[in-house]
């Protein structure tokens, strides 16, 4: 549900779902059934793109039921490799390279999720990611740097290249925003070569 809509809302949608459904048991979400969970998405203005999300939503909770025995934590159980788990989010409908990869990221780092390692577990590309690595000057441009930002976190820290995005996301949220940074306030600020601070990227 995290694309094209702030974090919050998304991590919203399951939880109204499981209202409708009287409860959050995946046996009350089939019942509802591929309509009724478009109705609620449609009723409830869950998402910007209520009719493409809600399928998505609809085609993992069949794929939950059939694969995963209606337990989600399958998905993660038995401390896998975080190749393995990145590989079994992809396989949703919806979900690419980068939102599986962000989702293994949540599993390890929220929620303490043991993983036999986490070598696959990839940075993700959001703009205050870019802008940060950018002015630190460890990539060469702040747009559709994808793969530069990947590898170069790869190459930082390949043991864990993910380990970067929570602090990183924070940092430039928070501080290294795109208009006027608070640069005094940045615990990175002596290390800065501040690279297109000027022109506010």
């Amino acid at each position: 549900m995290d694309r094209g809509i702030g974090t919050e809302r998304a991590w919203r949608i399951p939880y109204v779902i499981s209202k409708e459904a009287g409860g959050r048991e995946f046996s009350k979400f089939l019942r509802l059934g591929s309509g009724g969970i478009k109705q609620v998405f449609a009723d409830e203005h869950l998402h910007v793109w209520n009719l493409k999300m809600s399928e998505c939503f609809w085609s993992g909770i069949e794929k939950i039921h059939e694969e995963y025995g209606d337990d989600a934590s399958k998905i993660w159980k038995n401390n896998p490799r975080s190749g393995a788990v990145v590989r079994r989010f992809l396989q949703f409908a919806g979900v690419g390279v980068k939102i599986a990869s962000m989702a293994t990221n949540i599993l390890t780092r929220r929620f303490k999720i043991p993983m036999a390692d986490r070598n696959c577990i990839d940075i993700s590309p959001d703009t205050h990611v870019r802008r940060v690595f950018y002015r630190l000057g460890l990539v060469s441009s702040n747009e559709n740097n994808y793969e530069e930002l990947l590898y170069c976190a790869r190459e930082l820290n390949p043991e864990y290249p993910g380990l970067f995005d929570l602090p990183v996301w924070q940092l430039g949220k928070q501080v290294c925003s795109s208009q006027n940074p608070k640069c005094e306030k940045c615990y990175l600020n002596a290390y800065c070569p501040k690279i297109g601070v000027i022109k506010s990227n």
